[in-house]
């Protein structure tokens, strides 16, 4: 078979021929018909991520752990987690977990939409507990997560949704996505953190980016009078497109009713729950992204592309 394959950490992956996989016990060999190019195969392909030497114990390996494709029964799945050296950039792969998908989805919309909206719906819906009518704002909503989360948070009944980002013309989507409010992070910091601190109570954070923007969001929580909390602002940190760390003040803690938090431990049983709700949105377009499909054969300049702000790539054998 043909596949997407690396022969080290931070190689660009090579169309070539692979030997085809063999199921075990309780595994499927998978026809693949899509399989969503996201940073994270990336990252874990680049040996940077700390899951990376799990994904990868051999050489040579096919990146990818998710995809959708037929089962030997021709049934239309979603597959996750496939068993090294076997990715989901490939012509077939072999997995231990499949969905079912509903025949009227398109594989392509299969495999890239639910990742981007499970990463915004569980921590609204489970993290922050996101309760009708308030206020969400999404850091970071002018990239492909960003953007769903903006329709996710507003499907979820938030009663205002605030959207960032520093692409102008992305912003403007963003608002045609359900965004009440925008805020460009490109001006400068005091400009910035006033900004920030003019939007009144915020109840909910979603943060794609960390960083220095993370930094100006929090600084702006602080209170200028003594006194208790007045508000509670539930904060859930899930990407680091902006940097990796940041500077945090104590009193950015005490007083202002931040509360910070990760994703957080959630039951497989949830995910599946979830994505059935997923689905639904996707079957009745409630749920927007724009999709674009390469074929496996390009797969190296796929891998090296840097023009998809906003924008989700999809290989397709």
């Amino acid at each position: 078979m043909k596949a997407a394959v690396i022969n080290g950490f931070g190689e660009v992956p090579q169309y070539l021929d692979f030997p085809a996989p063999i199921a075990a016990a309780g595994q499927t060999v998978i026809q693949v018909k899509a399989a969503v190019l996201e940073n994270f195969d990336k990252g874990t392909a680049s040996g940077k991520h700390y899951s990376s030497k799990d994904l990868f114990p051999s050489f040579p390996a096919i990146p990818g752990i998710t995809g959708v494709g037929t089962t030997p029964e021709g049934k239309l799945v979603m597959f996750r987690d496939p068993q090294p050296p076997y990715g989901s950039y490939a012509e077939q792969s072999v997995a231990g977990v499949i969905i079912p998908v509903p025949e009227d989805i398109s594989p392509a919309k299969a495999t890239a939409i639910p990742p981007s909206a499970i990463t915004s719906l569980l921590p609204l819906k489970y993290t922050a507990k996101l309760q009708p009518g308030e206020t969400v704002l999404i850091h970071g909503a002018t990239g492909v997560s960003g953007r769903i989360a903006v329709q996710v948070a507003r499907l979820l009944g938030a009663g205002r949704v605030i959207g960032t980002g520093r692409n102008k013309a992305s912003l403007e989507i963003v608002k045609q996505l359900g965004a009440d409010e925008v805020i460009d992070l490109n001006q400068p910091e005091e400009q910035l953190e006033a900004a920030f601190a003019s939007l009144g109570s915020i109840n909910v954070v979603i943060d794609f980016l960390w960083g220095r923007p993370a930094e100006l969001l929090i600084n702006s929580f602080m209170p200028k009078e003594a006194g208790f909390a007045r508000r509670e602002i539930r904060y859930v940190q899930i990407g680091t497109k902006a940097g990796f760390d940041i500077t945090l003040a104590g009193a950015a803690l005490r007083t202002s009713g931040l509360q910070l938090m990760g994703m957080g431990r959630m039951d497989f049983a949830i995910v599946l729950e979830e994505l059935q709700y997923i689905w639904q949105l996707i079957q009745d377009d409630k749920l927007y992204m724009e999709i674009e499909e390469a074929p496996l054969a390009d797969i190296a300049a796929a891998w090296q592309r840097n023009d998809l702000a906003g924008k989700r790539l999809v290989i397709v054998p």
